[in-house]
Protein backbone atom coordinates (compact mmCIF):
# COMPACT_ATOMS: atom_id res chain seq x y z
CA UNK A 1 0.00 0.00 0.00
CA UNK A 2 1.74 3.35 -1.31
CA UNK A 3 0.38 5.67 2.18
CA UNK A 4 1.13 8.79 -0.01
CA UNK A 5 -1.83 8.18 -2.43
CA UNK A 6 -4.55 7.74 0.99
CA UNK A 7 -5.20 11.52 1.05
CA UNK A 8 -4.47 12.40 -2.59
CA UNK A 9 -6.96 14.36 -4.81
CA UNK A 10 -4.51 15.00 -7.63
CA UNK A 11 -7.24 15.01 -10.60
CA UNK A 12 -10.17 15.23 -8.63
CA UNK A 13 -12.73 18.38 -8.87
CA UNK A 14 -14.51 19.55 -5.55
CA UNK A 15 -17.62 21.56 -5.22
CA UNK A 16 -18.04 23.30 -1.59
CA UNK A 17 -21.20 25.34 -1.06
CA UNK A 18 -20.76 27.97 2.14
CA UNK A 19 -16.91 27.80 1.12
CA UNK A 20 -16.20 32.09 1.45
CA UNK A 21 -15.89 32.02 5.29
CA UNK A 22 -15.52 30.20 8.46
CA UNK A 23 -15.41 25.54 8.15
CA UNK A 24 -16.33 26.12 4.36
CA UNK A 25 -13.52 28.43 3.73
CA UNK A 26 -10.72 26.09 5.56
CA UNK A 27 -12.83 22.85 4.20
CA UNK A 28 -12.05 24.47 0.06
CA UNK A 29 -7.97 25.12 0.84
CA UNK A 30 -7.62 21.89 2.25
CA UNK A 31 -9.45 19.98 0.04
CA UNK A 32 -7.25 22.45 -2.83
CA UNK A 33 -3.71 21.72 -0.88
CA UNK A 34 -4.35 17.72 -1.04
CA UNK A 35 -4.82 17.97 -5.30
CA UNK A 36 -8.14 18.71 -6.02
CA UNK A 37 -9.49 21.93 -8.26
CA UNK A 38 -12.10 23.17 -6.41
CA UNK A 39 -15.55 25.16 -7.04
CA UNK A 40 -15.86 27.79 -4.24
CA UNK A 41 -19.35 28.56 -4.25
CA UNK A 42 -20.77 31.36 -1.87
CA UNK A 43 -23.70 33.72 -1.61
CA UNK A 44 -21.25 36.39 -1.45
CA UNK A 45 -19.20 36.73 -4.54
CA UNK A 46 -16.62 38.90 -2.51
CA UNK A 47 -15.95 36.25 -0.02
CA UNK A 48 -15.61 33.51 -2.63
CA UNK A 49 -13.35 35.16 -4.41
CA UNK A 50 -11.13 35.87 -1.39
CA UNK A 51 -11.24 31.93 -0.53
CA UNK A 52 -10.09 31.62 -4.46
CA UNK A 53 -7.48 34.10 -4.15
CA UNK A 54 -5.81 32.51 -1.02
CA UNK A 55 -6.31 29.00 -2.61
CA UNK A 56 -4.17 30.30 -5.93
CA UNK A 57 -1.43 31.94 -3.89
CA UNK A 58 -0.91 28.67 -2.59
CA UNK A 59 -0.01 27.31 -5.38
CA UNK A 60 -4.10 25.34 -6.04
CA UNK A 61 -6.40 25.58 -8.34
CA UNK A 62 -9.93 26.80 -7.91
CA UNK A 63 -12.92 28.90 -9.46
CA UNK A 64 -15.11 30.74 -7.80
CA UNK A 65 -18.81 31.13 -8.52
CA UNK A 66 -22.06 32.80 -6.22
CA UNK A 67 -24.98 30.52 -5.65
CA UNK A 68 -28.24 30.85 -3.46
CA UNK A 69 -29.08 27.18 -2.26
CA UNK A 70 -32.36 28.38 -1.55
CA UNK A 71 -32.30 28.73 -5.50
CA UNK A 72 -32.96 25.58 -7.26
CA UNK A 73 -32.14 26.97 -10.42
CA UNK A 74 -28.95 28.35 -8.54
CA UNK A 75 -28.23 24.69 -7.55
CA UNK A 76 -28.71 23.19 -11.19
CA UNK A 77 -26.31 26.15 -12.82
CA UNK A 78 -23.58 25.34 -10.01
CA UNK A 79 -23.15 21.98 -11.36
CA UNK A 80 -23.65 22.61 -14.75
CA UNK A 81 -20.60 25.59 -13.92
CA UNK A 82 -18.40 22.71 -12.47
CA UNK A 83 -19.07 20.70 -15.02
CA UNK A 84 -17.92 23.30 -17.87
CA UNK A 85 -15.13 24.70 -16.15
CA UNK A 86 -13.52 21.45 -14.98
CA UNK A 87 -15.30 18.67 -16.67
CA UNK A 88 -16.80 16.56 -14.15
CA UNK A 89 -17.82 16.85 -10.17
CA UNK A 90 -16.23 14.14 -8.13
CA UNK A 91 -16.32 15.67 -4.87
CA UNK A 92 -19.87 17.38 -3.27
CA UNK A 93 -19.32 19.21 0.38
CA UNK A 94 -23.02 20.70 1.49
CA UNK A 95 -21.60 22.79 4.23
CA UNK A 96 -23.75 25.79 3.97
CA UNK A 97 -26.20 25.68 6.27
CA UNK A 98 -29.24 27.99 8.52
CA UNK A 99 -30.05 28.01 11.71
CA UNK A 100 -29.44 27.44 15.31
CA UNK A 101 -27.82 29.32 18.11
CA UNK A 102 -30.49 28.59 20.17
CA UNK A 103 -33.36 31.42 18.93
CA UNK A 104 -35.88 28.84 17.75
CA UNK A 105 -38.71 29.72 20.84
CA UNK A 106 -41.39 27.05 19.51
CA UNK A 107 -43.62 29.92 20.40
CA UNK A 108 -42.12 33.08 18.24
CA UNK A 109 -40.95 31.10 14.61
CA UNK A 110 -43.52 30.05 12.23
CA UNK A 111 -43.64 27.82 8.90
CA UNK A 112 -42.27 29.74 6.64
CA UNK A 113 -38.87 30.21 8.95
CA UNK A 114 -39.04 26.02 9.59
CA UNK A 115 -39.95 25.66 5.95
CA UNK A 116 -36.40 27.93 5.00
CA UNK A 117 -34.54 26.11 7.65
CA UNK A 118 -35.31 22.31 5.96
CA UNK A 119 -35.03 23.83 2.40
CA UNK A 120 -31.24 25.16 3.23
CA UNK A 121 -30.30 22.14 5.12
CA UNK A 122 -31.96 20.04 3.65
CA UNK A 123 -33.61 20.37 0.87
CA UNK A 124 -30.45 21.68 -0.93
CA UNK A 125 -28.25 18.59 0.23
CA UNK A 126 -30.65 16.28 -1.28
CA UNK A 127 -30.91 17.89 -4.50
CA UNK A 128 -27.18 18.62 -5.16
CA UNK A 129 -26.54 15.11 -4.90
CA UNK A 130 -29.27 13.56 -7.36
CA UNK A 131 -27.59 16.89 -9.58
CA UNK A 132 -23.57 15.76 -9.10
CA UNK A 133 -24.66 11.85 -8.89
CA UNK A 134 -24.31 11.30 -12.85
CA UNK A 135 -21.24 12.99 -13.02
CA UNK A 136 -19.33 11.14 -10.14
CA UNK A 137 -21.12 7.83 -11.63
CA UNK A 138 -19.06 8.59 -15.29
CA UNK A 139 -16.15 9.77 -14.31
CA UNK A 140 -15.96 6.39 -10.98
CA UNK A 141 -15.09 8.42 -8.32
CA UNK A 142 -17.83 9.95 -5.90
CA UNK A 143 -17.98 11.18 -2.77
CA UNK A 144 -20.79 13.50 -0.76
CA UNK A 145 -20.24 14.84 2.40
CA UNK A 146 -22.96 17.30 4.21
CA UNK A 147 -21.79 19.21 7.00
CA UNK A 148 -24.38 18.65 9.98
CA UNK A 149 -24.09 19.38 13.70
CA UNK A 150 -23.55 18.16 16.81
CA UNK A 151 -27.14 19.55 17.20
CA UNK A 152 -28.26 16.98 15.87
CA UNK A 153 -27.76 14.43 18.31
CA UNK A 154 -27.99 16.41 21.36
CA UNK A 155 -31.30 17.78 23.26
CA UNK A 156 -31.51 21.62 24.21
CA UNK A 157 -33.63 24.16 23.87
CA UNK A 158 -35.32 26.75 21.38
CA UNK A 159 -33.19 24.01 19.09
CA UNK A 160 -35.73 22.04 17.60
CA UNK A 161 -35.81 22.83 13.91
CA UNK A 162 -32.53 23.63 13.47
CA UNK A 163 -31.95 19.97 16.10
CA UNK A 164 -34.20 18.15 13.34
CA UNK A 165 -32.98 19.25 10.18
CA UNK A 166 -29.40 18.07 11.09
CA UNK A 167 -30.75 14.93 12.25
CA UNK A 168 -32.44 14.75 8.87
CA UNK A 169 -29.45 14.88 6.89
CA UNK A 170 -27.58 12.31 8.78
CA UNK A 171 -30.58 10.21 8.33
CA UNK A 172 -30.88 11.33 4.96
CA UNK A 173 -27.34 10.46 4.37
CA UNK A 174 -26.98 6.78 5.79
CA UNK A 175 -30.08 6.31 3.48
CA UNK A 176 -28.70 7.95 0.30
CA UNK A 177 -25.49 5.73 0.81
CA UNK A 178 -27.73 2.65 -0.07
CA UNK A 179 -29.03 4.30 -3.55
CA UNK A 180 -25.66 6.05 -4.90
CA UNK A 181 -23.57 3.59 -3.36
CA UNK A 182 -23.89 0.95 -6.90
CA UNK A 183 -23.11 4.03 -8.63
CA UNK A 184 -19.69 4.08 -6.86
CA UNK A 185 -20.71 6.99 -4.48
CA UNK A 186 -19.56 7.19 -1.34
CA UNK A 187 -22.06 9.36 0.99
CA UNK A 188 -21.31 10.59 4.90
CA UNK A 189 -21.39 13.23 7.34
CA UNK A 190 -19.41 15.64 9.53
CA UNK A 191 -20.86 16.93 12.79
CA UNK A 192 -18.88 19.92 14.02
CA UNK A 193 -18.92 20.30 17.98
CA UNK A 194 -18.50 24.04 19.00
CA UNK A 195 -16.16 25.38 16.54
CA UNK A 196 -14.04 28.63 16.45
CA UNK A 197 -15.57 30.18 13.65
CA UNK A 198 -16.84 34.17 13.49
CA UNK A 199 -20.73 33.25 14.68
CA UNK A 200 -19.43 31.64 17.88
CA UNK A 201 -16.94 34.16 18.42
CA UNK A 202 -19.28 36.40 18.11
CA UNK A 203 -21.41 35.24 21.23
CA UNK A 204 -18.89 33.38 23.13
CA UNK A 205 -18.20 34.78 26.44
CA UNK A 206 -15.27 32.88 29.05
CA UNK A 207 -17.93 32.01 31.09
CA UNK A 208 -19.47 30.20 27.83
CA UNK A 209 -16.56 28.74 26.96
CA UNK A 210 -15.93 27.56 30.02
CA UNK A 211 -19.04 25.75 30.56
CA UNK A 212 -18.31 24.02 27.37
CA UNK A 213 -15.36 22.58 28.35
CA UNK A 214 -16.59 21.30 31.22
CA UNK A 215 -18.37 18.90 28.61
CA UNK A 216 -15.25 18.33 26.74
CA UNK A 217 -12.72 15.70 27.51
CA UNK A 218 -10.30 17.50 24.57
CA UNK A 219 -10.27 20.30 26.58
CA UNK A 220 -10.46 23.22 24.09
CA UNK A 221 -12.99 24.39 21.67
CA UNK A 222 -12.71 22.90 17.69
CA UNK A 223 -10.87 24.96 15.01
CA UNK A 224 -12.22 24.90 11.61
CA UNK A 225 -8.98 22.80 10.69
CA UNK A 226 -10.17 20.07 12.75
CA UNK A 227 -13.47 20.04 10.47
CA UNK A 228 -11.65 20.74 7.40
CA UNK A 229 -9.36 17.38 8.17
CA UNK A 230 -12.66 15.48 8.81
CA UNK A 231 -14.16 15.88 5.78
CA UNK A 232 -10.73 15.26 3.70
CA UNK A 233 -10.83 11.66 5.42
CA UNK A 234 -14.15 11.12 4.06
CA UNK A 235 -12.97 12.99 0.32
CA UNK A 236 -9.84 10.89 -0.19
CA UNK A 237 -9.61 7.52 -1.12
CA UNK A 238 -8.23 6.30 2.60
CA UNK A 239 -12.31 5.85 3.31
CA UNK A 240 -12.97 4.20 0.11
CA UNK A 241 -14.86 1.62 2.33
CA UNK A 242 -17.13 4.27 4.09
CA UNK A 243 -20.33 5.46 3.42
CA UNK A 244 -23.42 6.05 5.49
CA UNK A 245 -22.14 7.06 8.52
CA UNK A 246 -21.58 10.10 10.78
CA UNK A 247 -18.46 11.48 12.19
CA UNK A 248 -18.69 13.68 15.48
CA UNK A 249 -15.77 16.03 15.74
CA UNK A 250 -16.55 17.16 18.55
CA UNK A 251 -13.01 16.95 21.64
CA UNK A 252 -15.24 13.66 22.69
CA UNK A 253 -17.94 14.85 24.36
CA UNK A 254 -21.10 17.41 24.12
CA UNK A 255 -20.27 21.05 24.45
CA UNK A 256 -23.55 22.13 26.22
CA UNK A 257 -24.06 25.02 28.95
CA UNK A 258 -26.22 23.11 31.49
Amino acid sequence: MDISNLFDLDGKVAVVTGGGDGIGKCVCETLAAAGAKVVVSDLSAEKAAATVADITASGGTAVSTVCNVLAEDDLVRLIDFTVTTFGTVNILVNNAGMGGGGRENPMMIDRAYVERIYAINVFAPWQLAKLAAPHMQRSGYGSIINITSMSSINNDPNMAIYGSSKAALNHMASNLAHDYGPMGIRVNCVGPGATRTKALESVLTPEIEERMLAHTPIHRLGNVSDIAGAVLYFAAPISAWVSGQTLMVNGGGVQTLD
